[in-house]
C-alpha cells in the first residue's frame, strides 16, 4: 500500500508531469502533478508564437480551442493526443504555488522549475514543521523523454517509497540513483 505523497511539477502541467502522473498512477502512487510557471504554454505555429493559456482553462477547452486554429498542425506535433490524455487524468492545469496541501515528496522535472518551488518555499511560513523533500531529475521536453522521463520518475519513487527511513536514508539512495540513472539530481529539504 502506497505510504508516500508524490508531487510531480514542470513548469505547465502539459507534458512531462502530466505523463509521469499517468504511469505513476497506474502503479498505484498517490500522485498529483502541477506546473510552476505563470502560465501554460504549448507550441504553437512556429517557436517564437507559442499559445498561451491562463491556469484556468480546461485541458477539454484547450484542445477544441486548438482543433479549431489548426487540427492538421496540432495533431502533426502530438498537441492534440497530450491534450486528449490530460482530460482523462483531470479537468485543468494546476499551479503549484496556489495549491495548499502536502506532500512527501515533490520530484521538479527542470532546473528552473525546482528553482520555482524552491522560491515558493522560501516566502511561506513553516506551520507545521513537517517534512518535504524537493528532488529534481531534468527531463526535456519532448513527448519522448517525457515517457521515458515518467518510467525513470517511477522508479525512483518505488526506491523512496520502499525504503524504511526516507528522511535518514535519502541522501544515500539518491546518489545510487544518480550514478545508475545517470542523470545529475539535486536535493533539499523545506518544512511545512
Amino acid at each position: 500500500m502506497p505510504k508516500l505523497q508524490f508531487a510531480v511539477v514542470c513548469s505547465s502541467n502539459m507534458n512531462r508531469s502530466m505523463e509521469a502522473h499517468r504511469f505513476m498512477s497506474k502503479k498505484g502512487y498517490c500522485v498529483q502533478s502541477f506546473g510552476s510557471g505563470g502560465q501554460v504554454k504549448l507550441p504553437g505555429s512556429s517557436a517564437d508564437k507559442p499559445n498561451v493559456f491562463s491556469f484556468e482553462w480546461r485541458y477539454e477547452d484547450i484542445l477544441e480551442q486548438l482543433k479549431r486554429k489548426d487540427r492538421h498542425l496540432y495533431t502533426q506535433n502530438g498537441v492534440l493526443n497530450m491534450l486528449d490524455r490530460n482530460r482523462r487524468i483531470k479537468e485543468r492545469p494546476q499551479r503549484f504555488q496556489d495549491f495548499k496541501g502536502k506532500f512527501d515528496v515533490i520530484i521538479t522535472l527542470e532546473e528552473r522549475v525546482y528553482d520555482q518551488i524552491m522560491e515558493d518555499f522560501n516566502t511561506r511560513e513553516s506551520e507545521t514543521m513537517e517534512s518535504v523533500h524537493v528532488i529534481n531529475l531534468d527531463i526535456q521536453d519532448n513527448h519522448e523523454e517525457a515517457t521515458i522521463g515518467a518510467f525513470v520518475v517511477c522508479e525512483l519513487s518505488k526506491r523512496l517509497e520502499d525504503t524504511e527511513d526516507l528522511d535518514n536514508d535519502i541522501d544515500e539512495l539518491l546518489q545510487e540513483f544518480e550514478e545508475k540513472s545517470k542523470r545529475r539530481i539535486i536535493h533539499s529539504v523545506h518544512f511545512y
